[in-house]
């Protein structure tokens, strides 16, 4: 491939950054752009203000613009890797950065060395954790290549009418020393570095042609080849836009109470959390907040993949990068700009990136043998034909420079990570944040999906539907004995009891010595007596159960209904019955989980009653009921002997199942930060719909890069044949290079449109 190995139209000239950070890779990969001059770095000392300091060293990220190929990756790794104090380095090519750790003191040593390959490193300011601002190459003019394109086909042109040699070779050399001095030098760079990249491959094939007096052939093959690399660099950035896009959807400009009572346009970056910003009609919002004062419609779907709009007023909670279609209103602002839940998203997206999917890692391992294997190749048909067979050296040499033009395995190489990128960012569109290719890819593969009840398949928000007393008491007292306790509690059904009381103005009493049974219920202390609060199971733990009792029990929970007990040391004092209601989307999404050929089980905290009733309105193969947390983990565990299994879960109690399954899917993640950064894939809003679109997806991204490493290695065995047979050409190798880079890239960012 061209374009993504020599960026000669990619040589940044600003400043250089004068302090230097390490940071973390999994944070902002892609958002800086003050290139370079080779100004000498601060001392490490100065940068370490800002750096991360790890178990193994200094964690150091630098960006690198013209980096983009595994051949320049390659050659930075075989220049620091014999460095003293230098450890891991990972390459993130999609972002252009390098993330090295190092011993204290190195860091110079590592910039300098990667100067010396003729790279420019750039690093983020010191007190920043990441790069600021897009990584952008400045467009070169194009003037210069379209007349060395006139000139080489002038060389074409007075060979074909058979003028003086002289003449088609001044002007060949006038095209090449045009175009493609940047290549010599980096082929120059590479070699002298004892690697093969294609600036190396190009800068032997075409010096070949000129020794075998090919003039026209040479200029035209390095003019195809500059030409190629800008046209792939526009296609390469387009996978990387993707993400920058994501940054466009919040404004500049945030519109900020002052303390004086006036409002002012600021810098939405430079608002401090605890501000109180105005929203009009039509205006993007800049960052998270809750809102005081107002109501409207916004429009979530930047953030959650949602077609409607959805209705806010005071108390609910409004995301940076939503649009606010309707009315205007006021909201507190509850996260920093570099923290909000679109920040996240964003950095998340970015951190994925390194990630590898195994296609990827196969490719890669690929690639480093492939490019020896095809030069010696090339050697040999120099060579062999004529030594062994007699055969004429003319021929067999220009045979082997044009096996040289195809060695380079980057459109192969570069498919993989364009086809990921725009796979994630397709999802993350959608209101999918998949946390890498790995998963991305295994989706696919998924036999069965675990599923949580409440708040995934139920609305979560169930209400009490019953009470009935057990004993000889107070009705009220008991219903402010349940209330006290049950607002302690965050379980839904505990809330609904809360709720309950509340629309009934039962008094509420203070509870001492409180605790949470995760799975069972609540305790606690009201006026000195021990009073629980709790499902069936933990009736019968406490042995407080009854025959009467468990057929009244088993009635309601017949019902679907979930029951949960006011008890005290002695008995049951009454019990509430609370119903939640299954959601419409989640039907359709188990239907088409079946469709995909995946089955489903529900693993819930309540009674098996409860669970088959609500596993049958949603067509669920099979429900678990009174499922602990390590319950839920260890079904999963039992379910993942048949093969890849997934977890869906909203709360803190699916932690653990979560963690074994093999895909862990958080449901409603929007503005939960820790869902964001620990699940595999975070489900942006409560539609369950989406995990089914999550498979197709991963389908569609697999079948991709299938297609274009077929795509890739195919039209390189086709040439590699031709050329064998001596009908091909250099500049048809070069068509042909060019041609699978061109195809591979259009091909993978063909699913950001799905």
């Amino acid at each position: 491939m061209a374009s993504c190995c020599n960026h000669d139209h990619a040589e940044p000239n600003p400043t250089e950054r004068n302090h230097a950070e390490a940071h973390d890779h999994h944070g902002d990969h892609d958002h800086d752009h003050d290139h370079g001059s080779g100004h000498a770095p601060t001392s490490d000392l100065s940068a370490l203000s800002a750096a991360e300091v790890t178990a193994n060293g200094i964690k150091l990220s630098v960006r690198i613009m013209q980096m983009d190929c595994p051949t320049e990756e390659a050659l930075i790794r075989k220049k620091l890797a014999g460095m003293a104090g230098v450890g891991a380095m990972e390459f993130n090519l999609m972002q252009r950065v390098l993330t090295v750790v190092h011993a204290p003191q190195q860091q110079a040593q590592i910039l300098a060395a990667i100067r010396t390959l003729g790279f420019t490193p750039e690093l983020p300011e010191a007190t920043q954790q990441a790069f600021q601002s897009p990584a952008e190459v400045p467009a070169r003019p194009w003037w210069p290549l379209a007349l060395s394109g006139a000139t080489a086909l002038l060389a074409e042109v007075t060979h074909w009418l058979g003028w003086p040699e002289w003449l088609s070779a001044a002007l060949a050399l006038a095209a090449i020393l045009s175009c493609g001095l940047t290549t010599y030098k980096k082929g120059w760079v590479a070699i002298r570095n004892g690697n093969l990249n294609i600036n190396a491959l190009m800068s032997i094939a075409v010096t070949g042609a000129l020794l075998l007096r090919q003039w026209p052939e040479a200029a035209m093959v390095m003019v195809l080849f500059t030409v190629a690399e800008l046209i792939e660099a526009k296609s390469l950035d387009r996978a990387r836009n993707a993400i920058s896009a994501l940054m466009q959807l919040t404004p500049e400009l945030a519109t900020v109470k002052q303390p004086d009572g006036s409002w002012l346009d600021v810098e939405a970056s430079t608002v401090t959390v605890g501000s109180v910003v105005r929203v009009k009609p039509g205006e993007q919002l800049g960052l998270d907040g809750e809102v005081i004062s107002g109501r409207s419609s916004i429009n979530q779907a930047p953030i959650t993949g949602e077609s409607l709009p959805v209705e806010k007023s005071v108390g609910d909670l409004v995301y940076a990068g939503t649009l606010n279609e309707a009315g205007s209103f006021e909201y507190r602002v509850t996260a920093a700009a570099s923290n909000t839940t679109l920040a996240r998203i964003i950095h998340a997206v970015e951190a994925a990136q390194g990630a590898k999917a195994p296609t990827q890692r196969f490719v890669d391992q690929f690639a480093r043998v492939y490019t020896p294997i095809v030069f010696v190749l090339a050697l040999a048909v120099a060579v062999v034909p004529p030594l062994a067979f007699s055969g004429n050296w003319h021929d067999w040499i220009y045979k082997a420079l044009v096996l040289l033009v195809i060695a380079c395995p980057c459109a192969l190489v570069i498919s993989t990570p364009v086809t990921v990128v725009s796979g994630l960012v397709a999802a993350a569109r959608k209101g999918m944040l998949i946390k890498g290719g790995v998963y991305l890819e295994q989706g696919r593969k998924l036999l069965w999906l675990a599923l949580d009840k409440t708040g995934t398949i139920t609305h979560g928000k169930p209400e009490q539907t019953d009470f009935e007393l057990r004993a000889a008491v107070d009705e009220k007292r008991c219903r402010s004995l349940a209330a006290s306790l049950a607002g302690r509690s965050d379980h839904p059904v505990s809330q609904a009891i809360a709720r309950s009381a509340e629309a009934a103005y039962v008094q509420q009493w203070r509870v001492d010595d409180f605790e949470a049974l995760p799975g069972r219920g609540v305790r606690g202390q009201i006026e000195g007596v021990t009073y629980w609060l709790g499902n069936h199971r933990l009736v019968e733990e406490l042995k407080r159960c009854s025959t009467e009792l468990e057929e009244r029990l088993d009635a309601l929970e017949r019902q679907g209904k979930s029951v949960v007990m006011l008890f005290d040391q002695q008995q049951v004092l009454a019990l509430f019955a609370v119903a939640d209601t299954v959601k419409e989307t989640s039907r359709a999404a188990i239907a088409e989980l079946h469709a995909l050929g995946i089955k489903t089980v529900m693993l819930t905290g309540d009674n098996p009653h409860t669970a088959d009733a609500i596993a049958a309105q949603v067509g669920i193969d099979q429900a678990r009921g009174n499922q602990m947390p390590d319950d839920k983990l260890k079904a999963v565990e039992m379910f993942g002997a048949d093969g890849p299994v997934g977890m869906v879960g909203d709360g803190i109690n699916d932690a653990p199942a979560l963690a074994q399954a093999d895909i862990g899917f958080a449901m409603g993640a929007m503005g939960t930060g820790t869902a964001i950064e620990t699940a595999d894939v975070a489900l942006m809003d409560d539609d369950l719909r989406k995990v089914p679109a999550f498979v197709r997806l991963s389908q569609a991204t697999h079948g991709v890069l299938i297609q274009n490493i077929v795509l890739a290695l195919g039209i390189k065995a086709v040439f590699l044949l031709l050329t064998l047979a001596g009908m091909g050409t250099m500049w048809m190798a070069v068509f042909a290079d060019v041609g699978a880079s061109l195809l591979v890239v259009g091909n993978g960012l063909r699913l950001l449109r799905l």
